[in-house]
């Protein structure tokens, strides 16, 4: 897995702006200064100096160097070209709809901007996503005794859709969400099993906890995060994270579901793939097993009117 100063040129990763949103919570507090400054308008780095943006941040020049190699680039000047390049990019679009919602905001701009924002939850996630722990992880998933998924909150409910995937496919998934049930599951494992935590903030105190338990018992553990220099990534073997952004409205725990869900969907398909005979045979037998408790569809009779006219 690639360090957090050394990213994977495989990973996909082209957003500067998505790599330091990722990084934020594991700054210094000057260099977290230096990040609000770029996140809050980053296509005016290109014409500020680099004594300019450290007033701005009440910190250094070198702290804003610092800063500048913290996220993945040499220097000031290469950010420069990053960020112009970045917003060069930026459409009148994403600057009408890539803002936060306002309380002036009538209910069609809140469709517009949430769908808008949800889109490049989706797009910047799987921008930036390191397919080689992906696919690391699908062998794991593929081949594992047993996989348990931990999540609390809102990522436990993604936990759940994971579990439902998997289960519809034959494999022996569980998602836990209760603190003492998921520590005796954890307890349980041990050598080819897999355990995955999902937690948008990566220091969520519980998934933390039950992904370690899992880690000593031997199993392979993965976390689904938003910031990869998180508590959790130092205790998971392989990280998989996503770029949901938060706004007023919008807190993490609504931000990071679909960005999450687009990663599971990823990592379900993957390991559908490897299945590819038995998934097919299981998702139809599955399909069959609930079909009599669909109510049919009865025909529009105005519609077949107007079309035998």
């Amino acid at each position: 897995m690639a360090t957090p100063d050394d990213p994977s040129p495989e990973s996909g990763e082209h957003s500067p702006l998505v790599r330091i949103r990722s990084l934020l919570p594991g700054l210094a507090r000057a260099e977290q200064r230096v990040a609000r400054i770029v996140l809050a308008d980053p296509s005016s780095i290109a014409h500020r100096s680099i004594t300019e943006v450290a007033e701005a941040a009440e910190t250094s020049e070198t702290t804003v160097t610092r800063f500048c190699k913290a996220v993945g680039v040499t220097g000031y000047p290469e950010l420069r070209i990053a960020l112009a390049a970045e917003t060069a990019r930026t459409t009148e679009r994403d600057r009408d709809l890539g803002g936060d919602i306002s309380e002036s905001d009538d209910l069609p701009q809140i469709v517009d901007k949430i769908g808008y924002s949800d889109a490049r939850a989706v797009e910047e996630t799987t921008g930036q996503l390191d397919v080689h722990a992906l696919d690391s992880l699908v062998e794991a998933v593929s081949t594992a005794r047993r996989v348990e998924v931990y999540g609390v909150g809102a990522s436990g409910f993604v936990a759940l859709d994971l579990q439902q995937k998997l289960h519809r496919i034959g494999l022996t998934c569980f998602a836990w969400s209760d603190t003492h049930n998921a520590l005796t599951s954890a307890a349980l494992l041990r050598p080819g099993d897999v355990a995955v935590g999902i937690s948008h903030t990566g220091a969520t105190t519980e998934t933390v906890e039950i992904l370690r338990e899992a880690r000593e018992r031997g199993a392979t553990t993965a976390a689904v995060t938003n910031f990869e220099r998180s508590p959790i990534t130092e205790i998971a073997d392989l990280v998989l994270t996503t770029a949901a952004r938060e706004t007023t409205y919008r807190s993490g725990a609504m931000a990071s579901r679909i960005a999450q869900l687009t990663v599971i969907d990823c990592l379900f398909v993957g390991v559908a793939q490897r299945h590819l005979t038995e998934a097919r045979q299981a998702l139809q037998t599955t399909f069959r097993a609930v079909g009599g408790h669909r109510l049919r569809v009865r025909p529009d009779r105005r519609r077949q009117r107007e079309e035998h006219r």
